[in-house]
């Protein structure tokens, strides 16, 4: 289950990647805009806002993300809707598809990729951003945790995200398809307020398989290991706790 709210705990840093995601996408006026893991809807309402002509559609596979969403969606050419983005299918040719921070949860998302192209109308605009942090702290304590003789018990059926490939892959996908790309990597040094800050951000994303796994009890007890060990990694500031945080990026035209 998703907490929107906890989600939203870092919505401003959080949004910075699909800021730049989308300022690569040069789409002038797009008729039929997709927003693929949509989450509860805040960043759909700014392709909404930036193009005010297209029919926008955000898709998500969370209840509680489509109905935060829904309940804030002020648009009339805006909707929200529950699906999976591996078998969504729109019901003409999409000019811009956006796909942010969500694949690292979609198992052989490669394979779901490949098709993208083939839903862009001629001309139209795919872009994809995902984390790729399998090599920090962050990760590591996690996969240590889960591992561990004392979780891996409890959690040995429990899906962690996959994280990204490198920027290179999602390029040759998409050039083989007919497209031109532009793919990259970006490592944020995100500045976070508060108090046991990294366990906070991981609460809303990396986390929550863990957590929804157990019961209340260890669960608290896992947060509090893995607290204990992200305070250690990532030690606070007097002006707050430096998170690195590398994320990939691909943006592809179809000719």
């Amino acid at each position: 289950m998703w907490d929107p709210g906890q989600y939203q705990r870092y919505a401003g840093e959080r949004g910075r990647a699909f800021f730049d995601l989308v300022a690569r996408v040069a789409a002038s006026d797009p008729g039929q805009v997709a927003d693929l893991g949509c989450g509860p809807g805040n960043l759909t309402m700014a392709l909404a806002e930036r193009w005010p002509g297209a029919d926008v559609v955000g898709v998500d596979s969370s209840p509680e993300m489509i109905g935060a969403a829904r309940a804030a969606c002020q648009r009339p050419r805006l909707r929200f809707e529950l699906g999976d983005l591996r078998e969504w299918q729109p019901f003409r040719p999409v000019d811009v598809l956006v796909c942010n921070a969500v694949l690292q949860w979609v198992p052989g998302h490669l394979e779901v990729v490949r098709q993208w192209p083939g839903l862009l109308a001629p001309g139209g605009w795919l872009a994809i951003q995902l984390p790729a942090n399998y090599d920090q702290p962050s990760h590591a304590i996690l996969l240590g945790l889960v591992r561990s003789p004392r979780w891996q018990p409890l959690l040995a059926g429990v899906r962690l995200n996959q994280q990204a490939h490198d920027p290179a892959v999602y390029l040759d996908i998409f050039a083989q398809a007919g497209c031109e790309v532009d793919a990259w990597e970006t490592t944020y040094l995100h500045v976070l307020a508060g108090a046991d800050a990294v366990t906070q951000w991981y609460r809303g994303t990396g986390l929550r398989p863990v957590l929804a796994a157990l019961d209340p009890g260890p669960a608290a007890e896992f947060l509090a290991e893995y607290g204990e060990r992200a305070q250690a990694a990532y030690p606070a500031r007097p002006y707050g706790t430096v998170l690195p945080f590398r994320r990939v990026f691909a943006v592809a035209r179809k000719r």
